[in-house]
């Protein structure tokens, strides 16, 4: 009994909120594991520096301290973004995560320049290159190992959360090793009579962590622009959907991204005689389709389509349902009918109403006074331009017979 219980329970799917609370644990957990080696090694590369009078070992010290700021702006970024909708988001607050992910793509650039700034100022003042003692060198390779370490850790739970926003913080975490490298190969360089080897070597990572600062900040500017999912992804998601039942036809596919989420809105065309549950019952197969495609899609809006709105004549401004019913006992005054007996069905097409009127019982058999009704009927609209075919139906039990 117990294990029947636990197996139901991992069946089943967590719901959105519990989906959100869960990932924002998870980056609450490697950010905070991060701040704290970036506060200890802050403090530590400070304190040694200070004592050894070793100037870039403090540099690095500073350099660990502004990686702290960056992982409480993603701290700061998950708490909110992992809120659920409410009145002014009803959408979720997926793109916390997103203006998190464009400041902290604007400071890698900022971290860049500032390595590339450094090395050419020593370039042109060789009495700054480095000469730091043997304790300076074991603090900077502690560094190394270990932002190296949570650089991995930390873009492992990003890619497993699609967050753009780790990724550019674990970009963060590696500038703190690499310029930690830096001293080191400054260090033996030195040692060897290459004085220049570091500045040399800073330059180019310094370009490096530019240009992915630059991508991480324009991928999600992009994103705070609506821009949609790329054409590979939009092309998995129009397979899906075909391969629904019913669905005959997509147009009008539009995507746009929130946080590590995707919402689509599609309208999909499906034979023009389904009745509206049937409609829907294929718009829900596409909803879940479109999910479980694997592309990260979160919020699917389906539109049914009677027909292709884009060739078809548009049925804008065609008279509604109560209007139809006015015309159409006007029409059947003539015939000495009371309409309050007929089950009448309208079918909006092609830019006209094709009509469809279940008769009651009293007239099952009488062929030749429906042929007659029928007759008289399409007379009547036939000047009408808003109308199209009228087809009445006679069949025991017929829909509505027994109303008032």
């Amino acid at each position: 009994m117990h294990g029947g219980h636990h197996h139901h329970h991992v069946a089943r799917d967590a719901t959105p909120e519990e989906a959100s609370s869960d990932r924002y644990r998870q980056i609450r957990r490697v950010t905070l594991i991060g701040a704290a080696l970036d506060l200890m090694l802050g403090v530590l590369k400070i304190l040694v520096g200070w004592l050894a009078s070793s100037q870039s070992l403090i540099a690095d010290g500073v350099h660990s301290f502004s990686d702290l700021a960056t992982d409480f702006i993603v701290l700061f970024a998950a708490k909110h973004g992992s809120m659920e909708p409410d009145e002014d988001h009803p959408y979720g607050h997926g793109r916390f995560e997103t203006i998190a992910t464009v400041i902290l793509g604007v400071s890698l650039m900022f971290v860049g320049i500032g390595i590339a700034w450094d090395s050419i100022n020593r370039l042109f003042h060789p009495e700054m290159l480095f000469s730091p003692g043997p304790w300076a060198l074991a603090i900077a390779l502690l560094s190394v190992v270990s932002k190296e370490w949570i650089y991995h850790y930390t873009m492992r739970v990003a890619k497993r959360l699609r967050s753009h926003m780790l990724e550019a913080n674990a970009w963060h975490s590696r500038t703190d090793a690499i310029s930690s490298v830096i001293v080191v190969v400054g260090v033996g360089g030195t040692m060897l009579g290459l004085d220049y080897l570091d500045a040399i070597a800073a330059i180019g990572v310094s370009w490096m962590v530019g240009t992915i600062g630059w991508k991480m900040a324009w991928s999600s500017l992009g994103e705070l622009s609506d821009k949609g999912l790329g054409e590979e992804q939009l092309q998995i998601i129009r397979e899906a959907i075909m391969q629904q039942e019913g669905a005959e036809h997509v147009h009008m596919l539009r995507s746009r991204r929130m946080g590590h989420n995707a919402l689509v809105d599609v309208h999909v065309e499906v034979d023009s005689m389904l009745t509206v549950s049937e409609g829907h019952m294929i718009a829900t197969a596409v909803e879940n389709a479109i999910k479980e495609s694997d592309q990260g899609v979160t919020d699917v809006t389906v539109h049914i389509d009677p027909e292709n709105d884009e060739r078809a004549p548009s049925c804008d401004g065609l008279p509604g349902r109560k209007k139809v019913l006015e015309i159409l006992s006007r029409a059947w005054k003539d015939a000495g009918v009371d309409l309050h007996w007929y089950d009448v069905r309208l079918h909006y097409l092609g830019g006209r109403i094709v009509i469809d009127i279940y008769l009651p019982d009293a007239f099952v058999g009488r062929m030749e006074d429906i042929e007659r009704l029928e007759e008289q009927l399409k007379k009547s609209l036939s000047d009408l331009p808003d109308f199209g075919d009228v087809h009445l139906y006679a069949a025991l039990g017929s829909r509505r017979s027994e109303r008032d």
